[in-house]
């Protein structure tokens, strides 16, 4: 009963506080139905937050999706020092995510950042290069912070389902001389696949909720260009003390994680049908 309580009680209230006008700067407190949403619908803010979102997500998670099999792949084969490898592969996911931002705000620095002083020197850049102050790329060094700090989580949950694919099956493939990847893409990925989705689906709403990178790195700068659902909210709620308007922001965002979450679903029992 605590549990229960404790669980669904913000998600009642959050969804109570969506159907108000509640706001702690006009001491308002009334009923108003969806009227925050219909106002949320219109908002091209709340549209580009969204789109940023959806962008974020579905980059890095395809990102750090195809790199960790791969990662997985290598690390499936019996190798000198495969364990010190699985154990520093594991480093960037344990750093929390405040350091690993600091760590590529530095590196990624427009004006002293390691990144501008190796491309200038191997001539790839003739001037520094502004990333995170340039919304042609803030978002794209940020997709890539991310990517070298999750891919890692990504590989170790990929690499314990190859482990469960039977190894009679690879070598009796091998020993008919089939090659790595007709090995790989006939045996291992249908094998795979469920854990592939599954780990997808954990990474995608990760992914979705995005906050401390980006509040970090950008604060949802420059003009808006990496502004994310989770930094809206939290705008909303805590800067301009919102609570009505900014409870609809949160509610939107978790209907677009259920919907995320139902696709993946669906489509892994279709997978999972199709293999048995």
């Amino acid at each position: 009963m605590a549990l229960a309580s404790v669980s669904f009680y913000p998600i009642v209230n959050g969804l109570y506080l969506s159907l108000t006008n509640t706001s702690l700067i006009s001491q308002e407190n009334d009923f108003t139905g969806f009227a925050n949403y219909v106002e949320l619908w219109n908002d091209p803010l709340f549209w580009n937050a969204w789109w940023h979102t959806i962008w974020f997500t579905f980059a890095s998670t395809t990102l750090e999706t195809l790199i960790g099999l791969a990662m997985a792949l290598i690390l499936c084969e019996a190798f000198s020092g495969r364990g010190l490898v699985r154990a520093a592969m594991l480093v960037p996911w344990a750093m929390p995510t405040v350091v690993t931002s600091k760590m590529f705000g530095w590196l990624f620095d427009g004006q002293h950042g390691i990144i501008n002083f190796v491309l200038l020197h191997l001539g790839l850049i003739d001037q520094n290069v502004n990333w995170y102050g340039s919304p042609d790329t803030a978002m794209t060094t940020i997709i890539i912070a991310d990517v070298w700090k999750t891919t890692p989580f990504m590989a170790l949950l990929l690499l314990t389902g190859l482990q469960t694919v039977p190894k009679s099956l690879v070598e009796a493939a091998r020993m008919d001389g089939a090659k790595a990847w007709v090995i790989f893409w006939n045996i291992r990925l249908p094998l795979l696949m469920p854990t592939l989705l599954i780990a997808g689906l954990f990474r995608a709403l990760d992914a979705f909720r995005v906050f401390d990178l980006v509040y970090v790195l950008t604060g949802g700068g420059p003009a808006d260009s990496t502004e994310t659902l989770s930094t809206l909210s939290y705008k909303v709620l805590f800067s301009t003390l919102q609570f009505g308007y900014g409870s609809a922001v949160s509610t939107a965002m978790f209907i677009t994680e259920g919907l995320i979450a139902l696709a993946f679903c669906l489509y892994l029992v279709r997978q999972i049908r199709r293999t048995t």
